[in-house]
């Protein structure tokens, strides 16, 4: 992987913590400004990850290509505004005990902070005569999950003296599964090569039908999959030297696959992803989508470490101790040195995909309005899959030729109520736009929400511009 990706990937997820959840749109401006109500109003490379049969649709630009379009988000429904906006711009800044408290309470809670950041570095899709739409793009993709509980927050921030500790007799402490029962942390980082076809099946004047599929390389740059429950834990971590973290004796294991800073910015995981779609256009206005989006699995294998229940470990540090919590935290959760697991080491771990089930209808009234509602299913609780399912309605409005206005409603995959607005500047050739997924989430200081996406270099050439 060139050295490019990964500084994308360093500079959005170690200098701004936003390193990452959700759903697969924040890098497509014009759907993050729809709340990623995105089955049926998709095109071109857009439609990768998405829905691929969209692909498949007669009328669109013959040629469609981007370099750049990006978004990150982050939300929370303990944390509040202040708070959300120090993990993202004041990393570097330290905690107070009153912070770490303070902080500890918050980060009491089943979302505590969904966050994500994808980025298209190139987009490109050609419509060919009989065969159909061909789309590829290369797309960085990370999204993250916390949930902690009482105990799991209170060690988290106050280390060696979180009250658990000081409640349980010397030599006495109880297992992971009852002290941390509800907790959740989960990290995922890919980078990703896409490659997507979609053609038109059934051509009748009031029924089109079109089928899709998409096939993508994966690099792993880093996962923490961490789920406590009664009786269960499932923990795993394999994170690129991107991270920097400390592994301790861990390191000099021989059975250890050890990838450190000599090895430079090199992936630790590798998979195949797949998508399947379907889209029905009935008459001059309905619109009708269904797929099932990354199908398949990874495989782990650089710095690779699980945990099985045990025994929780006594802390010897005093917790997180700034505001750089993703990096501090899984030094906690994550690694080998001052853990609250005893890891074991590994040379290979296989992980499905995050697998989500998207539906979705359209109404295009005309071509200056158009409207759809869509709903995404988590189909296994993996990291990098939306907690809930997700429910948007969104719309397009052209006020003029050059203009398009998108808002909606939406709610669900951890994230509270969203009011999305975007704005994009369309002609015939060039399209550049901005949006976010929440509005009131921007500037609220309960249940912030504070994201963003944005596209400058969109270009549709042929054909006519949708």
């Amino acid at each position: 992987m060139g050295k490019n990706v990964f500084s994308l990937v360093a500079a959005v997820l170690l200098s701004s913590t936003l390193p990452v959840y959700a759903q697969n749109e924040l890098s497509n401006f014009t759907a993050t400004g729809r709340g990623g109500v995105a089955t049926t109003f998709a095109t071109d490379y857009q439609a990768i990850g998405i829905n691929p049969a969209n692909l498949g649709r007669v009328g669109g630009a013959t040629v469609a290509f981007t370099v750049g379009e990006f978004g990150a988000g982050a939300g929370s429904q303990s944390l509040t505004r202040q708070q959300l906006r120090k993990f993202i711009f004041n990393t570097s800044q330290g905690l107070t005990l009153a912070d770490k408290q303070e902080l500890a309470r918050a980060f009491t809670s089943d979302n505590a902070l969904n966050f994500n950041a994808d980025a298209t570095t190139l987009g490109l899709a050609v419509q060919l005569p009989v065969i159909g739409g061909i789309a590829i793009s290369n797309r960085v993709r990370t999204a993250g999950h916390v949930a902690l509980n009482q105990n799991a927050a209170e060690i988290a921030f106050l280390g060696r003296n979180a009250p658990i500790y000081a409640s349980a007799a010397a030599g006495n402490l109880p297992l992971v599964t009852e002290a941390l029962a509800g907790t959740d942390l989960q990290l995922s980082v890919l980078n990703e090569f896409n490659l997507a076809w979609g053609t038109r099946l059934i051509d009748l004047p009031l029924f089109q039908l079109s089928a899709g599929a998409g096939y993508r390389y994966i690099q792993g740059v880093g996962i923490v999959d961490i789920r406590v429950r009664p009786g269960d834990l499932s923990a795993y971590s394999s994170m690129s030297p991107i991270f920097d973290l400390d592994y301790g004796g861990m390191a000099s294991n021989p059975s250890f696959n050890l990838r450190d800073g000599a090895n430079g910015l090199q992936p630790v995981g590798k998979g195949h992803g797949f998508d399947l779609g379907l889209a029905v256009e009935a008459g001059k206005a309905v619109r009708l989508g269904l797929a099932v989006t990354d199908i398949g699995h990874m495989t782990w294998e650089g710095n690779l470490l699980t945990a099985n229940d045990q025994k929780l470990k006594r802390l010897k540090s005093e917790g997180i101790g700034s505001y750089n919590f993703i990096k501090e935290a899984a030094e906690i959760f994550a690694t080998g040195s001052d853990s609250l697991f005893t890891y074991q080491t590994g040379q290979e771990r296989r992980a499905e995909l995050p697998t989500k089930l998207r539906a979705g209808a359209g109404l295009r009234i005309s071509e200056f309005f158009e409207d759809g509602l869509d709903v995404t299913l988590p189909l296994n609780n993996v990291a990098g899959n939306i907690t809930t399912p997700f429910v948007g309605a969104g719309l397009d409005y052209k006020p003029t030729r050059w203009l398009r206005l998108s808002s909606g409603l939406t709610g669900g995959a951890g994230y509270g109520v969203s009011v999305p607005l975007g704005l994009t500047l369309a002609t015939n050739v060039y399209e550049a736009g901005i949006s976010t997924r929440d509005v009131a989430g921007l500037v609220s200081s309960k249940n912030p929400y504070l994201s963003v996406a944005g596209g400058f270099l969109r270009f549709k050439l042929g054909g006519k511009t949708q």
